[in-house]
Order: C-alpha cells, then structure tokens, then sequence
C-alpha cells in the first residue's frame, strides 16, 4: 500500500489555508505520497467514520490561491477519554498514514502536541508536523516572523479602517471599530497604525493597570476631546476585541454583557458585536457629559477572515507546505514548522514552547517597549495631556480624569 499523509485545519479560517494545504499537497504528490484530507478539524481521529477527502494534485491547484479552508474546519478539544477511549489508530494503520500535519492556531498547536505526546506513548509510528495559523499573529514564533494569515488579515483590515477614516472625515463622525485579536492586539494596532487612528486600544496597553470598562471609554473620549481642541470634529477609536478577553467578570457584568464559550473555555466573542457595545458605553459618557455625539459602531472580523491571502501569505504559505516535507524527510515530529524572513525552514518544537504547567501555548503578545509601538502612541495618536488641562476645560470639568497617561498608569 503506498504510503500517506493526513493533514486536517483546526479553530477559524484564516487567509492562506488553502495555499498551505495545497502546497503540502501537491510536494507530497509529487514525492509518490497518497494526500488525505480530514474534514472537521479533529473530530476525524476521534470517529470511526472520519469525512475524507483524497488531495490529488488537480484539486489541490484548484484550491491554493483561494481564500477560506477547502476542508472543513472545527474547534473540537478532544479530552483525555477521547484519546483513551476514542482515538481513531485504525485510521493510520488501514491507510498507512506516515505523518499528520495539523494546519491552526494556539488551540490547534496545543491539541497537536498532545497527539504528538500520545503517538509517542503509544510507540506508534506516525510523525506529526504543525502549521502555525492565526489572523492574531500571537503564536510564539521568533521576532520579525508573522503567522500566516495576519499579513492579508491586516491588510484587508486597513483598507475597512481606511475607507472608515474617510467617511468619518467626510460626515464629521467617530466610529468605533473593533478588531478581532482574543490574546494580543497585533491586528487591532495594525488596523490602527495604518489608518492613523486617533485612538488604538489593546489589552497590552494595560501593562501597569487593570483593564475597566470606564478606563475603555474614557480613552476614546481622551482622543474626541484631543482633536476638538485641534479643531476637529472626527476620528476612529480601533479596540482590540481583546480587552473583553481580560476584563474581569465583574466589569463584564457591568457593561451588560453575556458570553457564551467554546470548547477551549474561551468567550465566543464573535457572538456579540463589541463595537456596538462600546459604541454605545462611549455614547452615554458623552451624553452625560454634554455633547451631541455622532458616534457608530464597525465590527473588524469575520470579514478579513476568508479573503484571497495577499501575495505575501500566498508565497509564505507556499513555503510553509513545502517546509513540511523538508522536515519529515529529515525524520522531525512533534513540530512547528518554521520560515525565517530568509526562507530557511527549521523545526519549532511545541514541548520547547509550551507552558511546563498547563502544556498549553502561550501567546505572543504586542512589545508596548518597542519602538514602532511607542511612536505611534507617542506620534499619531490623539490624547490628552498636562499641555492640554486649560483647552481640555471647555469641554470637561475635570481634564485630567482623561489624561492618557494617567488613566494607563504609565
């Protein structure tokens, strides 16, 4: 029997799904290899009867260059009965599977070095290779390398800001824009950065005080009163969706607001509209402080999620698939699959990544001391400060309650 691989796609799409399974696909193909595509991310080893998929390389140049994820995706978290209980062993012996290569984020990585763990307790011969994936860009991998996905996530995320900015300029409007980003707000300061928004706000922000509610909004209304004293009467506030994330349950329950959560325990922050939310807490502050806001909300998620990769990820994911093969004819498992900004492709070993306690992931989270960050705060963002007490009055009675620095605490 010729001998196969299984690659499936876990958590949420992102742009460049398709490029690595087609990559991975047609290098197999190539090197004499069967290509099995698992649907529902890993719900397939945990069934008797896995939905499957044949990758021949027709089908796999069909999909490459096409946004969303051809095989379909779950966020299934198998537990530790399922594997004792339910792992699927007939699947990698009956189609002689060598290798599965998992496609996803820090879930998926997580979940992959548990199978890495079990395969190996098991003495079964089968290597494991992971392909990091997340629009968030908050998997541990080393400076200067993004996930694949964030670049075209980012990039379609501006241009939404960007158009945003100009009909906030055009009607004289604030909108308020949320980004997704559950961990760390890369995406959400990128979106912002690129669009010069008057205000970003990401959970990191708040590296030396609590994340409220009330510190959210006054933020925003720090940078409508900012550029009020410039003579300008619009903007863009972009929060990272998540300061929901790291609110406590209490602030939570505070701005009115009820979570389900998935599978990982995570809130299923795509439920809600957060931008409708903090519009509207931005809203009543202004009311109450006298003004006649002109304030609406634009969520950032779900539509940068499924588009045509950029030609950035096109060519990273390309190498991305190609880099598994490179690494299992080396005889490497229980891996990341990593691309240098040079192009040289290495292994990334989850059990060096992970945290000794929980085995999970942790995220790679924004540098607030880095000196891009810093100059765009520093630069392009509108807020106020001590400079702007005696101006800030016509607006405020008490200027220094919206003073950026202090309400951070920095």
């Amino acid at each position: 029997m010729k001998e196969a691989i299984a690659i499936l796609t876990g958590g949420g799409p992102a742009p460049g799904m398709n490029t690595v399974v087609g990559s991975v696909a047609k290098t197999f193909l190539k090197n004499g290899y069967r290509v099995i595509g698992l649907h529902e991310g890993y719900t397939g080893l945990f069934v008797k009867n896995p939905r499957t998929v044949d990758l021949d390389f027709p089908l796999a140049d069909d999909i490459f260059n096409r946004g969303g994820s051809y095989l379909k995706m779950s966020r299934f978290k198998p537990t530790d009965a399922n594997f004792e209980n339910d792992f699927n062993l007939d699947f990698f012996v009956n189609n002689n599977v060598k290798l599965l290569v998992t496609v996803g984020g820090d879930d998926t990585a997580s979940t992959a070095n548990r199978i890495a763990k079990f395969l190996q307790s098991k003495n079964y011969p089968v290597a494991n290779i992971h392909v990091p994936k997340t629009i968030d860009n908050d998997l541990p991998l080393p400076p200067g390398s993004p996930t694949f996905g964030f670049q075209s996530a980012q990039n379609e995320g501006a241009h939404i800001a960007r158009t945003i900015y100009e009909d906030a300029r055009t009607s004289e409007n604030w909108f308020v824009i949320a980004a997704m980003g559950r961990s760390a707000g890369h995406l959400a300061f990128g979106i912002g950065s690129a669009g010069h928004a008057p205000m970003i706000i990401i959970p990191e922000m708040f590296d030396k005080s609590e994340i409220t509610v009330d510190k959210i909004v006054s933020l925003v209304v720090s940078a409508i009163i900012k550029r009020k004293i410039m003579g300008l009467n619009y903007g863009t506030a972009v929060i990272s969706e998540g300061v929901f994330h790291s609110l406590s349950t209490e602030e939570v329950e505070k701005a009115g607001i009820t979570f389900t959560y998935d599978a990982h325990g995570h809130p299923e922050l795509g439920k809600i509209s957060k931008a409708q939310v903090f519009n509207t807490l931005v809203e009543n502050r202004l009311i109450e402080l006298g003004f006649k806001p002109r304030i609406r909300p634009v969520e950032i998620g779900y539509e940068v999620r499924c588009q045509t990769p950029i030609a950035f990820d096109l060519v990273y994911c390309t190498s991305l698939g190609m880099g598994v093969y490179k690494l299992f004819s080396e005889g490497k498992t229980g891996c990341m699959v990593y691309v240098n900004p040079e192009g040289a492709v290495s292994p990334l070993y989850l059990h060096d990544l992970q945290d000794p306690q929980t085995g999970k992931i942790p995220p790679r989270l924004v540098d607030m001391q880095s000196d891009q960050i810093r100059s765009v705060i520093d630069n392009i963002m509108a807020y106020i400060t001590p400079a702007d007490y005696e101006a800030a009055k016509a607006y405020v009675p008490n200027p220094e309650a919206y003073d950026f620095r202090k309400i951070l605490n920095w």
